[in-house]
């Protein structure tokens, strides 16, 4: 009898191997097959997100932005102050230069960032423009999303943890990378 079958004094209470909801059942790992569990989560949750922010600017006025896209126009318009390519790459851990520089020329073509060239770096911030397409988004956000949320602090703090429990993860996951390319 296996050690994960619902009648064994071991087996998890939460799930068996039958009853995990995974993408991939030949990658889950005895050492930890809730691991694939989460995966399966950030595959569904990530095209989930994605189809969110591109839908949620759609309605905010703009119907041919990428996900990318709406990440650096909030990335660029956060706290009203300009930031470099190399800046916005780093905080939305995006290994490709070129995937944010072609979003920043489409932004700027549409008229919502512009650029400025500061000896040898080039810095972005959003136009008025710009500024006003997050806050419509922002609009969208609080009318469309925020309503299936309470905001009770249990609820908050959950999120929270949440929240740091991927930026954790996503931290393995970039190590694991950078192993994985010497392997």
């Amino acid at each position: 009898m296996s050690s994960n079958t619902p009648s064994s004094p071991t087996a998890s209470p939460l799930a068996t191997d039958s009853q995990r909801i995974v993408t991939s059942a030949h990658l889950v790992s005895e050492k930890s097959p809730e691991l694939s569990e989460l995966e399966f989560g950030l595959i569904i949750a990530t095209h989930a997100f994605n189809r969110w922010m591109t839908r949620c600017m759609g309605a905010a006025g703009v119907k041919d932005m990428t996900a990318v896209d709406v990440l650096v126009l909030h990335h660029t318009n956060h706290r009203g102050t300009e930031k470099r390519l190399a800046d916005i790459c780093f905080v939305l851990n995006i290994e490709d230069t070129h995937v944010v520089s072609y979003s920043l020329k489409k932004l700027m073509a549409a008229g919502y960032v512009r650029s400025q060239k500061k000896g040898k770096e080039v810095f972005f911030a959003t136009t008025e423009a710009g500024t006003d397409l997050c806050l419509r988004y922002r609009e969208v956000r609080e009318a469309c999303l925020l309503p299936g949320f309470s905001g009770a602090a249990e609820e908050n703090r959950q999120l929270g943890d949440m929240a740091k429990l991927l930026r954790t993860v996503s931290g393995r996951y970039d190590q694991a990378a950078r192993a994985a390319t010497s392997y």
